[in-house]
């Protein structure tokens, strides 16, 4: 009896140190990404969450996919996942056809066509990913599109720089867009 006690004894010490472990935590399904360069001594910085194919090639672009039923806005998309993807530039940009000045903006992605994107700027902010109104847009200019060498899995925003000249570039799937970038005159 005395053994019995001692274990039920130990077993009540111990229950409160095993319920205060926590599982551990598994990997966001679109974690936090960063871009970067400078371009004509002016910084820029994309923030966005990577979402993955998982299996999904040729069911994420077009209608009847992924992107179209899960986005109220379709087909304007927030190119990411979670909260809005946003550009901040130190300084004064050309990005395609439009002036951008420095600051922070939104950026979504025009896919009506799955083969010529559109990017559209955003002056408005802070939002959730899905908030898109039209009545912000700073602008909108033509990405060049192309297929990449293979299946992208993870998205990706990515920004080369080269003197006052660079590109923006945006991948996902079966799917590249781009778009020139300088600094402003």
């Amino acid at each position: 009896m005395k053994r019995f006690v001692s274990c039920l004894a130990v077993l009540a010490l111990t229950l409160p140190l095993v319920a205060q472990q926590t599982p551990p935590k598994r990997p966001p399904a679109s974690p936090p990404e960063t871009a970067t360069a400078t371009v004509g001594g002016s910084l820029i910085t994309i923030t966005y969450n990577s979402p993955r194919v998982k299996g999904r090639e040729g069911q994420i672009f077009g209608p009847g996919g992924l992107i179209q039923k899960t986005h109220k806005e379709y087909p304007v998309w927030r190119a990411g996942a979670n909260a809005a993807t946003t550009m901040t530039t130190t300084g004064d940009l050309k990005i395609g056809d439009v002036s951008v000045p420095k600051g922070t903006y939104t950026l979504f992605v025009d896919i009506s066509n799955p083969d010529q994107w559109t990017l559209i700027i955003s002056k408005k902010n802070g939002e959730w990913g899905l908030a898109y109104d039209s009545s912000a847009d700073l602008g909108r200019t033509k990405m060049e599109m192309s297929k990449p060498p293979q299946m992208v899995e993870n998205l990706t925003w990515s920004i080369d720089g080269q003197g006052s000249n660079g590109t923006l570039k945006l991948a996902w799937e079966n799917h590249a867009a781009s778009v020139p970038v300088q600094a402003a005159q």
